[in-house]
């Protein structure tokens, strides 16, 4: 296995399967010592779905817990929502201003795009959830 991107967190809630875990994602400055002087430093907090049947059973809200996800399914997520979508943008924005000549046109085609784009990543979200996902790795 790759590299690991761990986080530790906090279990918001438990429902059927899926653990609801709250971590704080830093950005890679955020742990300098003058990070509060500048503005670069950010935190934010958010929640991970963690889906795991076995390992569900034995946790509990307020329960300190280490969640992490290979390098590999991080890239392959970047690549879905931010790769993707760039390069069918720029190339129908290429071909409708090679084909009409209206940039006009050209800009609004690649925008409008987009919205069947991720139209489909949403109707896979499901399908998704399972190739990229969070495991529990340890909890006290």
């Amino acid at each position: 296995m790759r590299n690991k991107i761990r986080h530790e967190g906090i279990i918001d809630s438990i429902e059927e399967g899926c653990v609801h875990v709250r971590i704080l994602q830093t950005s890679a400055c955020a742990a300098c010592k003058v990070a509060g002087y500048c503005n670069a430093a950010e935190a934010k907090e958010k929640i991970v779905d963690v889906f795991c049947d076995t390992v569900a059973k034995q946790l509990t809200k307020g329960q300190q817990v280490v969640v992490s996800t290979t390098g590999d399914i991080a890239a392959r997520a970047l690549l879905w929502a931010f790769g993707i979508p760039f390069i069918l943008m720029v190339a129908v924005l290429v071909i409708v201003l090679w084909q009409t000549g209206d940039e006009g046109v050209a800009a609004l085609s690649g925008l409008l795009t987009l919205v069947p784009y991720y139209g489909l990543l949403y109707l896979l979200r499901h399908r998704m959830r399972r190739q990229m996902a969070f495991t529990i790795e340890s909890y006290n």
